[in-house]
């Protein structure tokens, strides 16, 4: 699969159509984009500045995000004072960092080396896990988030692998990437459970390890891939977005690019730490505490220099598993604000719309009609 068009026409007045089939159709993705040496960014690329990073809006991450958090200490003599830290983190901005996490650097660094193995396949070799073409449906590579529906495309390639058992794993997950990734994955298992239990407990409310559990108990892992872009003013990483899972690790390598928003005061950038995992509460955590956690809302600039990586795993319910403000849980200004759904619808209609902020979780909330 070569490309199909002549590119020094890649330019702003190339015909869409045919750019779109040759991005997202034939699967060569916003990296083949740009390793045609464009000079120019595309329209279908260009976003409007109301959806760009404006530097004026950048702040000072320091008076709002805590320093990287030493897990070790849930078990020592400050456990009383990290647990602390864990739920202030939860609730004021809803992005922390971690060291000391269990999970080998090494094992880091070979996750990282594993997603760029499979961003530099040819294209033939990573169109053969679209949507239309994967032996298994758990395991897909695509381009943007809705491509079909989004007016601006997002400059991100990405390979999305649910988990469901160490045999499908083996047998459909990429072999340049799977041994790593699915080590990565267990290895931070014990992790994920920590600062979740943790969380929970934090709310003052009784539960076992199974009711812990069945908030996290799936699990899926992407690759994301940001290529080096022409005019990262002019276009987005990932757009405004909340996360839809209960927590996200997220594995981030040192070029930076991650930003969050801070309630209506601006943005804030999560540099890289070496070593550190950054963890993020998502939708569902904040349903589950009825507002008290907050899943923030966060995007993704591109870069003019280098290409970048990065690999969340994300941590879940089933379909089936109703989320809603945990039973005994303090309501928030008197009243509960978000009502009991399945977590799978939930995901559906996450999936329904493009990138919107967090708007997503008005799905969820209890609305007070007179």
């Amino acid at each position: 699969m070569g490309l199909a068009l002549n590119t020094t026409s890649l330019v702003p007045n190339h015909d869409e159509a045919e750019l779109f089939k040759f991005i997202v159709n034939e699967g060569n993705g916003v990296k083949g984009l740009a390793d045609s040496n464009i000079a120019s960014l595309p329209p279908r690329y260009v976003h409007p500045p109301n959806e760009r990073i404006d530097p004026k809006q950048v702040i000072d991450a320091s008076l709002y995000l805590a320093k990287p958090i030493d897990l070790s200490g849930l078990e020592g003599e400050k456990k009383g004072e990290v647990i602390d830290t864990l739920c202030g983190a939860a609730e004021k901005l809803g992005f922390f960092q971690v060291v000391n996490h269990g999970v080998p650097l090494e094992l880091l660094e070979r996750s990282k080396k594993a997603a760029h193995s499979f961003f530099n396949l040819s294209p033939e070799k990573k169109a053969a896990f679209l949507k239309e073409k994967t032996p298994c449906r758990r395991v897909h590579y695509g381009t943007s988030f809705l491509p079909a529906k989004e007016k601006s495309l997002e400059w991100k390639d990405y390979l999305s692998m649910v988990y469901v058992s160490d045999e499908e794993a083996m047998e459909f997950w990429p072999h340049e990437c799977r041994d790593a990734v699915l080590e990565y994955m267990k290895a931070a298992n014990k992790m994920v459970h920590a600062i979740l239990s943790t969380l929970l407990r934090g709310l003052g409310v009784e539960l076992d390890e199974s009711a812990v559990t069945q908030y996290a108990e799936a699990r899926g892992v992407n690759m994301n891939y940001y290529p080096i872009c022409p005019r990262p003013d002019l276009t987005v990483g990932v757009g405004r977005h909340s996360d839809l899972a209960t927590l996200t690790i997220l594995l981030q390598d040192d070029i930076g690019g991650l930003f969050v928003k801070v309630e209506d005061n601006g943005w804030i950038e999560i540099p890289p730490v070496e070593g550190a995992l950054v963890i993020n509460v998502g939708d569902t955590l904040e349903i589950l505490s009825n507002g008290r956690y907050k899943s923030a809302e966060h995007r993704v600039i591109a870069n003019s220099t280098k290409a970048r990586v990065s690999v969340p795993l994300f941590a879940s319910p089933r379909s089936q598993t109703m989320i809603g403000p945990l039973p005994g849980l303090p309501e928030k200004d008197g009243k509960t604000v978000y009502r009991k759904v399945k977590f799978g619808e939930y995901t559906a209609n996450y999936f329904g719309a493009t990138h919107r902020g967090k708007k997503t979780l008005d799905f969820a909330k209890i609305t007070n009609e007179k």
